[in-house]
């Protein structure tokens, strides 16, 4: 497991791209055709909301991920 510390601006900054590439993703997978191109991009969002989902948690301090 891979730890990183992240400055109070870096999760916040962080949290505001993983916010707007999941809300981008959404969109991708809404209009993909492609079953097994869908299923990568839904593995993908459930990963990356799980890491929005510890960033937020760690918020307003020093974050390890």
């Amino acid at each position: 497991m891979a730890q990183l510390e992240l400055s109070e601006e870096e999760t916040r900054t962080l949290v505001q791209v993983l916010d707007y590439v999941l809300s981008e993703l959404r969109m991708e997978i809404a209009d993909t055709d492609r079953k097994d191109f869908r299923e990568g991009l839904k593995a993908q969002k459930q990963t990356l909301s799980a890491i929005l989902h510890r960033l937020k948690e760690a918020e307003g301090g020093t974050a390890e991920v």
